[in-house]
């Protein structure tokens, strides 16, 4: 499969999902120009913030909003249906845009271990304090990421669909710095071996290539290559030297990276040639071929375009696309 050399990470300005489905798809409108995504747009409230979308597809697990923020209860409610409202909404506009389309396709929602940092149990703390809970999360995470794929599999049958699990609380949930409801401690670190088998299974659940997203510090590139992560997506500029062995060794394993290389915020946009050497830089360093570029490597932002401007949102994905050709066209 062909993926794309460009694609966005999820969240997009604004809250007209026809205007963005068109920008997403116009933008990136197969593997020569990129991947589409289905965009999320939190700016239209609870229940179309990453949270709440993924806690409106779990199945016989139900959340509400709550002045502390997502917190599990008994029974589907208005939050609920707002979250399936919402989604129905992004997926009817992504459905006009991609009339005959074939190629790669992005969905995106976040993963079971940021999930289980986010939500609340009735009694105010993280479902992450509780394992029952977290295996409940997990399973209920599944069968509704099941659903959801198939669900776009209908919508747009060309596609080839790649699941991308945003996990940005990975790295806090591995080394115990989820604060419980107080502030004043945090949660027990979870066992390395528990956070990969429960990502294997989520990720289990799509027989096609799955993404694992996180613009945190200290992304656990080999832990997610063990879990069997088709692509990791990270801020490019949060590496240090010392990710260099356990990427050299992911990219000759296979591993594609989604390297966010332009700002998620307003400001000024390099030459595309600019925006992608320090790609070609870590590739040197890495001692790898230059012609392996193109295939391994897709260009992003570094995280979400949310706190973006529509304008400079358009602007950064356009020139995700074109730092994608550049780095396709001069690898070196």
């Amino acid at each position: 499969m062909r993926w794309g050399g460009a694609t966005g990470v999820g969240s997009m300005p604004g809250g007209d999902a026809r205007e963005t489905a068109k920008t997403v798809t116009g933008t990136f409108d197969g593997a020569e120009h990129g991947m589409p995504y289905l965009a999320e747009l939190p700016a239209r409230g609870p229940g179309a913030d990453m949270i709440g979308r993924t806690a409106g597809m779990l199945v016989e697990l139900y959340a509400r909003v709550e002045p502390s923020g997502w917190r599990l209860g008994d029974r589907p409610g208005r939050d609920t249906r707002r979250a399936a409202s919402w989604l129905g909404e992004d997926l009817d506009a992504l459905e006009e845009f991609t009339q005959g389309y074939e190629g790669p396709l992005k969905v995106q929602a976040v993963g079971p271990w940021t999930l289980a940092a986010a939500l609340e149990l009735r009694n105010g703390e993280a479902a992450l304090s509780d394992p029952g809970a977290c295996r409940d999360l997990a399973g209920s995470l599944a069968e509704g990421l099941r659903s959801h794929l198939a669900e776009v599999r209908k919508r747009v049958p060309g596609a080839t669909l790649l699941l991308q699990l945003d996990e940005p609380s990975l790295t806090a949930v591995l080394r115990g710095q989820v604060k419980t409801a107080s502030q004043y401690r945090t949660h027990r670190a979870v066992d390395r071996q528990l956070v990969e088998s429960a990502l294997r299974d989520v990720m289990a659940v799509h027989d096609g290539p799955v993404a694992i997203h996180s613009c945190a510090p200290d992304v656990p590139f080999a832990l997610l290559r063990r879990a069997g992560a088709d692509a990791v997506s990270f801020d490019f500029a949060l590496l240090t030297e010392r990710d260099d062995e356990v990427l050299g060794e992911a990219v000759e394993a296979g591993t594609k990276l989604f390297a966010g290389v332009v700002p998620g915020t307003d400001g000024a946009l390099s030459d595309p040639a600019g925006s992608v050497m320090g790609v070609r830089t870590l590739w040197r360093r890495l001692g790898l071929n230059p012609g392996s570029l193109p295939d391994a490597v897709t260009v992003t932002p570094s995280c979400g375009l949310a706190g973006a401007s529509p304008g400079y949102a358009r602007a950064a994905l356009a020139h995700c696309a074109r730092a994608a050709r550049s780095l396709a066209d001069n690898p070196e």
